[in-house]
């Protein structure tokens, strides 16, 4: 019988890998991506004090257009960096989530180095 990979539990596997190896600080905190069907999400997070400092999504209120396609997953980037550097944040550590490093995630990473974070 052929059983179906569940890729859920594959990505959380992956995760899981990715945040032993790297950690948020005040000084370089983390940048954390999520990216669903529709939208993308990326927050700050200084995993010592368990704090986000800054969050940036597709479903904010000055956002327009669609944050399930690669010009909005940029404009998410831009908008992180932005709110980072009103935080005096200029260097963090990129988590990609278990996701892979293509598409949607990319230029979210891409967009936010445009917006000046360095990672």
């Amino acid at each position: 019988m052929v059983t179906r990979k569940n890729s859920k539990e594959a990505r959380k596997k992956v995760r899981a890998r990715i945040r032993a190896k790297i950690s948020g600080t005040p000084e370089r905190p983390r940048l954390a991506v999520f990216r669903s069907a529709n939208h993308i999400y990326a927050q700050l997070i200084d995993d010592t004090a368990g704090v986000t400092l800054a969050a940036a999504s597709s479903l904010d209120k000055g956002f327009e257009g669609s944050g399930g396609n690669k010009e909005g997953a940029r404009k998410v980037g831009q908008m992180i960096a932005e709110r980072a550097k009103a935080k005096k944040i200029e260097e963090v550590v990129f988590d990609r989530g278990g996701f892979i490093y293509h598409g949607r995630v990319k230029e979210l990473a891409e967009g936010a180095r445009e917006g000046g974070l360095k990672f």
